[in-house]
């Protein structure tokens, strides 16, 4: 009898983040320059976290986005949305520059491969 050995958290949370690479890799190689848009869904009312949804071209790709940054994915008024905290920057633009920097890597600002924008 062959049993199957099952998957750890850890493991396929990797699994999960290299497929998701792989795919926004994929999305983005024939554009030159591509622009990721973020739509604000939620912000606390203490101000410290925020709820943002992520765009390509018509594209939602905020779970994917989620899985390459290893983040959680939240419903948040009936959409998709990553969660960050802190407070005093841009988090639109963390959350894309940290996109660009795991696609792309960190060298030869490798973070600003994929713009953004708010829309």
């Amino acid at each position: 009898m062959i049993t199957e050995k099952k998957e750890s958290k850890k493991a396929k949370e990797e699994r999960e983040s290299v497929e998701a690479v792989e795919f926004l890799r994929d999305l983005f190689k024939d554009t030159h320059k591509p622009v990721v848009g973020t739509i604000l869904r939620h912000c606390s009312s203490s101000g410290m976290s925020r709820d943002i949804s992520l765009y390509f071209k018509d594209t939602n790709i905020t779970h994917y986005v989620a899985k390459a940054l290893k983040y959680g994915v939240k419903n948040s008024n009936g959409f998709n949305a990553v969660r960050v905290s802190g407070c005093g920057m841009d988090m639109g633009f963390h959350l894309v520059y940290n996109l660009s920097c795991v696609l792309y890597g960190y060298a030869d600002r490798g973070g600003y491969i994929v713009g953004h924008k708010w829309l």
